[in-house]
């Protein structure tokens, strides 16, 4: 591939990694670490592709291109164990949801990546990996193999771990974690083959490409542990369910808030709280239609919003809740029993309240829930051996 034909294929994915950056810092809380990992993962991706155009100044000896190309050459070199250890640590996070897991992969990676640093500098001497001659131009080295070992060893790690947990991740994004690895690796053989032809970069672009609009696009809008809406997407839903109001056309709000979560956590530790939020949600999908919102809200607080305009509805939406948590309370034997307190409203198309003012008001409600609810109490179940949160 000769310079222009590699200097436009990678302005091209620079510019497609950019729109997606500047979207995704416009349009998201940078809290979550999947979220972080995939602006580094864009970040670098960018990086590298300016430094892939430095490194192909052959030719013209003793001018500022030799300089552009042993510099170029030397980062793409020192760099290339970065991006699949950051999309190893990306697929993980995305499969297990857990830091601590995670934080084992971190000295294994670095050390990858230190080694491989060495042995960048250290060929630099002695010609292993690469040897840019006194015509400026780029020859491989016997080594030449180590590194591109070293990148499809951690997209293939990847891929595995991906693979063998398939059941733990959800459907629509499990297409785009195992299709990531398809065209890097494609092309890596492809640039053994025919020498001279690069487009590794540009097919992570790809690959950046459909992550971006399978798993990160959603999950702007999502809660990642339990799967339902995030209280971002909730403030921008109420918004345009209230604009939408008509004097005969309302909606209603329900908020729900699990008793005694922080007890549940402190008791049974975080891992069994997770749990109690993720059964909730699944809850009270249970006993809403396909067309209403769900949101969680706070820690462990979830909004439902409904296309309904009259209170019996609304409480015979709020009866099915209840009643859900009291069977599953009675038919499973988790350490603990869920219990929650709700306040909900129809939305009084006359008094023209704000989503602050509405939502005040079905809080204020929710507590008063709260206060007139029976104490909670913690026994201890002798004949099951286990603790369990009840109503007296």
């Amino acid at each position: 591939m000769n310079f222009i034909s590699v200097l436009i294929l990678n302005m091209y994915s620079f510019v497609i990694l950019l729109f997606i950056l500047i979207y995704t810092l416009k349009h998201t809380w940078i809290n979550s670490l999947h979220h972080k990992l995939y602006l580094i993962l864009l970040q670098t991706g960018m990086l590298m592709l300016v430094v892939d155009i430095l490194s192909r100044f052959d030719g013209y000896p003793g001018t500022i291109y030799s300089i552009f190309n042993q510099t170029g050459n030397f980062l793409v070199y020192l760099f290339s164990p970065v991006l699949p250890s950051l999309w190893l640590l990306y697929a993980h996070n995305q499969v297990f949801h857990d830091e601590n897991k995670l934080k084992r992969w971190m000295f294994p990676l670095f050390a990858v990546n230190g080694l491989n640093a060495i042995l960048v500098v250290v060929s630099q001497f002695y010609g292993w990996f690469y040897v840019i001659d006194e015509q400026n131009i780029y020859h491989r080295g016997p080594l030449f193999w180590f590194p591109v070992s070293i990148t499809i060893a951690l997209i293939v790690i990847s891929f595995f771990i991906i693979v063998t947990n398939r059941k733990k991740i959800e459907r629509r994004h499990y297409f785009a974690l195992v299709f990531f690895a398809v065209p890097p690796v494609v092309c890596i053989f492809l640039q053994i083959i025919f020498y001279g032809v690069s487009i590794i970069l540009n097919s992570l672009a790809l690959s950046l490409l459909v992550v971006f609009f399978s798993i990160q696009n959603q999950n702007m809008n999502t809660d990642y542990l339990t799967g339902v809406y995030n209280r971002k997407k909730l403030e921008t839903y109420m918004k345009e369910k209230i604009a939408l109001c008509t004097e005969s056309k309302t909606f209603s709000a329900i908020l729900i808030d699990l008793d005694n979560f922080k007890l549940i956590n402190d008791t049974f530790g975080h891992d069994m709280g997770d749990d109690a939020l993720e059964t909730s949600a699944t809850l009270i999908k249970s006993c809403i239609r396909s067309n209403d919102f769900i949101a969680r809200f706070g820690g462990d607080e979830f909004y439902i919003i409904l296309d309904v305009s009259n209170k019996s509805d609304l409480k015979a939406a709020v009866s099915r809740i209840s009643s859900s948590i009291e069977k599953y309370n009675l038919r499973e034997n988790k350490p603990y029993n869920l219990s929650v307190s709700m306040g909900y409203a129809v939305y009084d198309y006359h008094l023209h309240m704000n989503v602050e003012e509405f939502q005040k008001q079905i809080d204020t409600l929710m507590y008063e829930d709260k206060r007139v609810s029976k104490d909670i109490s913690f026994s201890k179940i002798q004949d099951a051996g286990t603790f369990r949160l009840s109503r007296p």
